[in-house]
């Protein structure tokens, strides 16, 4: 026993002083080591396997009629009309058509930091369809290093019009153009507003001095006028309003200095009632997207246009006053309400 005992002291003991030897730890806290991915520079060679992903996923989406997966893919204006279009097919039972893409040129600038983004043209034929060709202009965007590239705008060329040349440096770079831009007949930023107020108000708006009428400028006012007409004999008031959207403004300097101008306007449509007991007829080409189909005395309409044009660079001397044209465009409508007016 005496010797169990000792034994034991002495374990004790030199328990005591080893722990009397090992300093105090404090406890530490783990720390989350968090990475980023770097940014990566914008390449022509990026953009071209972009483009590539973005029509074989589109063409797959589109052959399964898988909505989602195609609006994966879409962003900005093109998102909505992306849906708009999945919401027709499935309200009439007809596919959503499919595109076979020509040799493509694309237009990517110097951009290291994001957003990102880079053009591209070339001929686009509806599937089955070869009177469909027609030569598309594309901008595709990506708002981070995290992100998927997508198609933000697209827009169909005027037929008989071309593409004004871009200017492209040896390396194979387009030159971006700030939206501010003042070089330009039309700041970049500013040519919606403009279009728009065309739109509503006609030739007689100070805007024709610097954008050309034409059937997307001072044209939509001339529809107006006979929509108008034309409803007020069926006992009804169209109100068209035109605004500038927010989705993002494209440019890049085109050789002579000017700047192709990519962009989207929204429109507004209220065709109303004048008297009770009347009602406005359901387009066929918006019924789709209406909940519910049961006529009520007011119909709204909204409408997502897209557009390219070409503004020339502002001239130094008296010459001729240039004015920005609309090459290119395309657009649908987006969204409806048939509901009843305020009483």
């Amino acid at each position: 026993m005496r010797k169990t005992a000792a034994a034991l002291t002495v374990v004790l003991l030199l328990s005591g002083l080893t722990a009397c030897a090992e300093p105090k730890r404090t406890p530490t806290r783990a720390v989350a080591v968090t990475s980023s991915p770097a940014a990566e520079p914008l390449t022509p060679q990026v953009a071209t396997q972009a483009l590539r992903d973005y029509i074989d996923n589109e063409d797959v989406a589109r052959a399964s009629g898988d909505e989602r997966l195609a609006l994966s893919w879409a962003s900005d204006g093109q998102a909505q009309l992306t849906a708009a279009e999945f919401r027709k097919s499935a309200f009439t039972g007809d596919p959503v058509s499919r595109y076979v893409y020509g040799a493509p040129a694309l237009y990517v600038p110097r951009l290291n930091s994001y957003p990102q983004w880079f053009m591209a043209s070339m001929d686009r034929t509806v599937r089955g369809d070869p009177a469909s060709k027609r030569s598309v202009l594309m901008a595709f965007n990506r708002a981070s290093v995290a992100g998927r590239w997508k198609l933000s705008l697209s827009t169909l060329l005027l037929k008989g019009v071309k593409l004004p040349p871009v200017k492209v440096d040896p390396e194979g770079y387009a030159t971006a153009l700030a939206t501010f831009d003042g070089s330009l007949v039309i700041r970049p930023r500013d040519v919606q507003s403009i279009q728009a107020a065309m739109a509503e108000e006609g030739v007689t708006n100070p805007g024709r001095r610097v954008m050309k009428p034409g059937p997307y400028t001072s044209g939509y006012y001339t529809q107006t006028l006979k929509a108008r007409k034309k409803a007020k004999e069926a006992g009804l008031t169209y109100e068209p309003v035109f605004t500038a959207t927010a989705f993002p403004v494209f440019g890049l300097r085109t050789v002579d200095g000017g700047g192709l101008v990519v962009y989207a306007l929204s429109r507004q449509t209220v065709t109303y009632v004048r008297k009770k007991g009347l009602q406005p007829a359901i387009p066929r080409d918006i019924a789709h997207l209406l909940d519910s189909r049961v006529l009520k005395d007011q119909l709204q309409v909204w409408e997502t246009l897209q557009f390219s044009v070409y503004d020339p660079v502002q001239p130094k001397t008296k010459a001729p006053q240039p004015r920005v044209d609309v090459i290119a465009q395309d657009g649908a409508a987006t969204n409806a309400a048939n509901k009843a007016s305020p009483s």
